[in-house]
Parts: structure tokens; sequence; C-alpha cells
């Protein structure tokens, strides 16, 4: 019987599986860091889907991040995280209805939205309820359509959900959300691997 995405990652903490995230992840997330901070003078920041805090610790060190947390489904996940920083908040909801105390100027996601049934609903809810009207959204996505080496996963991870769309799905997704200056470009491509697509967008 396959499992919910919670449970495959939950899993994750008690295997330490969910070491080896910051590595396998550290190229594409420094990109997207990388161009969505540029021009900011200072800047509020959540990870959304923050599993162990790995990036909240690291933006959090940034001298131009004023505040940094991070939200994720998986309760094993937050109770890792806020052992290993006691500096940062962090809070253990559903990314569907959740809403941040205060809105924040940058919105990250990497390697989560497929994991929900209608990717929309959440976006929706960044783009209403996360993001300042400065605000921008970065997400970073190896599940896509044209990745064909990642069609498998479904089986050899057991997930229940995992949702698989085409980069247009993706753009149209922000688009229709309100997302404006909608970007797109895939980073790490090699011979057998279509690398991390990242989608950005502002709120205004």
């Amino acid at each position: 019987m396959k499992k919910h995405p919670i449970e495959i990652f939950s899993d994750w903490v008690t295997s330490g599986k969910d070491d080896g995230m910051e590595k396998n992840h550290l190229e594409s997330v420094t990109k997207m860091l990388d161009f969505s901070l540029k021009d900011f003078k200072n800047f509020s920041f959540i990870d959304a889907g923050c599993g162990t805090g790995w990036v909240v610790r690291m933006v959090s060190k940034m001298n131009l991040c004023v505040n940094a947390c991070g939200v994720d489904g998986s309760r094993k996940m937050i109770e890792k995280a806020k052992r290993l920083d006691i500096n940062n908040q962090y809070f253990c909801s559903n990314l569907l209805t959740w809403k941040p105390k205060f809105k924040k100027d940058l919105v990250h996601s990497m390697e989560v939205l497929y994991y929900f049934e209608n990717p929309s609903i959440v976006l929706k809810n960044f783009f209403d309820n996360w993001l300042t009207e400065r605000g921008r959204l970065v997400i970073g996505i190896d599940f896509y359509k044209e990745n064909l080496s990642c069609h498998d996963w479904p089986d050899k991870t057991n997930v229940s959900i995992m949702k698989l769309l085409t980069i247009t799905d993706w753009i149209r997704m922000f688009e229709d959300c309100g997302f404006k200056n909608i970007k797109s470009w895939r980073v790490g491509q090699k011979k057998d691997w279509g690398g991390t697509l990242i989608v950005y967008g502002t709120k205004i």
C-alpha cells in the first residue's frame, strides 16, 4: 500500500535519509536564491516544505535577512529542525491552509509542490496570504514530465501522491494564481537528467 508523502518524509527522519537533502539540492537552491534575492536591500523569508530546516539556517545567516522561518507538514521534520536551530521559527502545518502571522518578501519551496493533488491551491495560498506586496515566489521541482528519468519515482518511492505536470502546466498555474514577471529555467541538466525546473514569479 502506498504511503502519504508526509509518512514517507517522516520515515526519512527516522532512517537518516533526510541528511542527504542539502547535499542533493544545494546547487539548485543556491541558484534559486541568488536570482530571487537580487535587488533586495533587506528581506524576510519563509521556506515552504522546509524539512529539517537547512535552507532556513542558510538564509538566516545572510546579512540582508531580517527574519527567516520554515513550515512543513511532517511533525518529525519540524521537531528535528527545532533541535538543530533554536534561532529561527518552525511550524508544523498544512501548506494548503496555513497562513503566516506576518507576510514574507520571499517564499521558497524546493521539491515539495508536486506532492499535492492540486498544487495550484498551495500557490494561491502563497500569493494571497504569504507574500508581501513586493513579494517573490521561487520553486524548484525535479519531478516533471519533460524530465523522463523521474517518471518511475512514484513506484520506486511508494508515494501515494506525485503530480506529474509539464513545464507549461507549472507556468500556467503561476499565471492563473496572479503571479507576474514569471520566469522558468532548468539547473543541473545532464545526459540522462532533465535538471531541476525552477519557476519564479512576483506579486506585482
